[in-house]
């Protein structure tokens, strides 16, 4: 029997990459509130805006083998330009809404189920002009470790830290070629990450290969987080 993994954010970035990956072995929910390419996979489309609505459980199956919250933001200002609005923003679409959607299916997750979250490389690494970003994400990082420990070992939840991915969240710190060289050597690897580099870990997280693995906070940022090379 196929297994089911939900993915929330699913039409573009990473999420769609992980979409494309999972759709051939899975059964693939995508609930978000576009679905732009999706018409190519063979996935089912849930209508979904995660900061507004509650989930519809009635679309979803039974049971859950697998939950992904891809849903998130790159607000880079200067903390004098943030208001606490923004803040009160970012939390609620970075951590507010994945909080409501773990309390709307955690009762369909499966025995050996994994639950994959994502934060940022800015939270463990300080950067200006991340406040706003590093405080939401950081939020995350906390619930998905004290997660982890309350449901294991019935249910993993890890969290993946990247750096600057090509996704059009990105846009607008990729949008020419100065911009993109002075990103790309920032990093040990001499380039920013692109979607695929984060769906497959992703991807291997909700898979049986990683049935060893909760509780972990796990960097794929072209080594940012822990080598200084320059």
């Amino acid at each position: 029997m196929s297994k089911n993994i939900l993915l929330i954010g699913g039409s573009h970035g990473i999420g769609f990459e992980m979409a494309k990956a999972l759709h051939s072995n899975y059964t693939v929910y995508i609930a978000s509130r576009t679905n732009e390419e999706l018409y190519s996979l063979d996935v089912n489309y849930i209508s979904f805006d995660a900061t507004t609505e509650t989930l519809d459980e009635s679309q979803l199956p039974e049971e859950l083998h697998g939950f992904a919250y891809c849903p998130g933001s790159i607000n880079l200002k200067p903390l004098k330009m943030l208001s606490i609005d923004v803040f009160k923003e970012e939390m609620e679409l970075n951590f507010f809404s994945l909080v409501k959607v773990v309390k709307t299916i955690m009762p369909r997750m499966a025995q050996d189920s994994s639950m994959v979250f994502f934060s940022t490389v800015a939270v463990s690494t300080g950067m200006p002009f991340h406040t706003s970003v590093a405080a939401a994400k950081g939020a995350i990082e906390g619930f998905a470790k004290s997660l982890a420990a309350e449901f294991a070992p019935k249910v993993r939840v890890n969290c993946i830290a990247p750096s600057l991915v090509d996704t059009p969240l990105a846009g607008r710190l990729l949008n020419n070629d100065k911009k993109r060289e002075m990103m790309s050597q920032r990093h040990p690897l001499k380039r920013v990450g692109n979607a695929e580099d984060i769906a497959n870990i992703a991807v291997f997280l909700l898979s049986e290969k990683s049935t060893w693995m909760t509780g972990q906070i796990v960097g794929v940022d072209g080594g940012m987080s822990t080598l200084n090379v320059s």
